[in-house]
């Protein structure tokens, strides 16, 4: 014979969506204390990251730079070389001709050499502008990396100081998340995706959902009241609970927790 499911009813419902929404708040909270740190550290590593690149670019391409300076140094003295040997043989020609073509190969040397020279005054000044904005960008990685060491020492710091209550926490939210009904549980993620500070559930306060000036009928205060079933409310479209069931979750959950934290 098949085993018969509990029933739960909707007070049981109530309490154990309640009772997520009290831990998930609290955690929330913890999490709010570290603020955008977490963000700005992310954002610090990635421009960090591009400004290493930018630097190693750079110096990559001064090295080209000196390489082609070196080449052009190379190339003026293997036609220095070229324009002694023409000479030597001009001292041996036997007629006009042979002079004028050796000395069209002289002055050819002499234009390589002038090019070279020319090209090599461009590379140096390109180095000279490429090894300033070196400079400014290395200025810039140092400032921002000691930035970033400041901002993971000062997250490192409020982590350290609640990490085990947050790991505690989440660990007891999973746990209620499993306590709660399926249906409610994404009903419950739905709304607290799209709420600003993530409530999902809120007490009714002096005739209002918690946090809102507009009056829910009286009528339906008193089903809210009875916990026979689950209202959301028509205007914040949060799950509602009423006030004397929402001190009570919240003093059991402060003292299980406290206890957990010990």
């Amino acid at each position: 014979m098949a085993k018969k499911t509990k029933e739960v009813s909707a007070e049981e419902k109530l309490r154990s969506l309640y009772d997520l929404q009290i831990i998930d708040s609290r955690i929330d909270r913890i999490r709010e204390v570290r603020g955008e740190l977490p963000l700005e550290v992310e954002d610090l590593e990635a421009e960090i990251s591009g400004l290493d690149l930018r630097l190693e670019k750079i110096a990559d391409e001064i090295d080209d730079f000196k390489r082609m300076i070196n080449e052009r140094k190379s190339g003026i003295e293997e036609s220095k070389a070229l324009i002694k040997k023409y000479e030597e043989q001009q001292n041996k020609v036997r007629n006009n001709r042979e002079f004028d073509s050796i000395t069209k190969e002289i002055e050819f040397q002499n234009l390589e050499i002038e090019l070279s020279d020319k090209r090599i005054k461009e590379y140096k000044y390109k180095i000279e502008s490429k090894e300033v904005v070196f400079t400014e960008s290395k200025a810039v990685l140092d400032e921002r990396k000691e930035v970033l060491a400041n901002k993971k020492a000062e997250l490192e710091t409020i982590s350290s100081e609640t990490r085990k209550e947050e790991d505690i926490l989440v660990e007891v939210s999973e746990k209620s998340a499993s306590d709660v009904d399926p249906r409610l549980l994404r009903a419950y993620k739905r709304i607290r995706g799209s709420a600003k500070n993530g409530l999902a559930v809120v007490p009714v306060e002096r005739g209002a959902s918690a946090g809102s000036f507009i009056q829910i009928p009286p009528q339906v205060q008193i089903d809210i009241a009875a916990r026979k079933k689950v209202i959301i409310d028509e205007h914040s479209g949060r799950i509602l609970v009423d006030s004397e069931l929402a001190l009570e979750e919240i003093e059991k959950m402060e003292k299980k927790i406290a206890k957990l934290l010990k």
